[in-house]
């Protein structure tokens, strides 16, 4: 069938491509096709930020005896009309044993283009469905949620450059997220974040401690200066934000 890009605003209860058909169960094969191993992303999040597009690489199998012209794996709340993309990629049928296609489908979410809202960040639900050549179609509710969330990003400082051993080192930095209403990136206060330090010649991160963002989103601790070493924030992300790591920042102690 070749590959085929739908173009379509559809979410917040915009005009939908797809409509007329509501979900049913899980697993339930009620026109005739059955969807299955459905994967969205890897099983991770969908992070958006203001700027860039973002392609969410999807995989499904669909099993029928009837001809059809395309099937998709699709987000919705409420009904499945009500959807969450700005286009879809999908490829041609690969065929497996037992009639059935492996299908490989990319979501692409463009904010500099779409007119996304901070109200569709959190969880959506997973519907798959298919057109059929002879008319009609079949939908069904894969009993799977995926988060779709606002990117988060932080930065830092570490100083005196360098440090005297056995001195005091300030660390600060700040959080911000994506804003989708006002398409920048805004002050995430409040946020509970790590501080993790890597000694020079070791291979990874270690927590040191907590650290609360203020009203502005800043982010300011003291520590010891015992070695040297990359200091950095991160931040574990919440339902509806992406997690963010700083850049490291690396201070000399003598």
């Amino acid at each position: 069938m070749g590959k085929k890009l739908w173009r379509a605003v559809v979410a917040g209860g915009a005009a939908a491509v797809f409509t007329g058909l509501a979900a049913f169960p899980a697993g339930a094969a009620e026109g005739g096709a059955e969807f299955s191993r459905v994967k969205v992303n890897g099983g991770k999040p969908i992070v958006i930020g203001v700027a860039n597009e973002v392609a969410a690489p999807t995989t499904f199998r669909v099993t029928t005896t009837r001809k059809w012209t395309w099937a998709a794996v699709f987000l919705y709340r409420g009904r499945t009309s009500d959807q969450l993309w700005q286009a879809i990629d999908i490829s041609d049928c690969i065929p497996v044993v037992g009639g059935s296609c492996d299908v490989v489908e990319t979501m692409y979410f463009d904010p500099t283009v779409w007119d996304m809202r901070n109200s569709l960040a959190g969880a959506w639900k997973v519907g798959a469905e298919v057109d059929f050549q002879s008319g009609g179609g079949d939908t069904d509710d894969k009993g799977m949620t995926v988060y779709v969330k606002r990117n988060s990003r932080m930065t830092v400082n570490a100083s005196p450059e360098p440090a005297a051993k056995g001195g005091t080192l300030t660390v600060t930095g700040k959080i911000t997220r994506a804003d989708w209403d006002a398409k920048k990136y805004v002050s995430y206060e409040g946020r509970k974040v790590s501080l993790q330090f890597k000694p020079a010649g070791a291979a990874s991160y270690t927590s040191v401690k907590s650290v609360y963002a203020n009203g502005k989103g800043d982010l300011k601790t003291t520590v010891k200066a015992s070695k040297s070493g990359a200091w950095r924030w991160m931040y574990g992300g919440n339902t509806t934000t992406g997690a963010s790591t700083s850049a490291g920042d690396y201070v000399v102690v003598k």
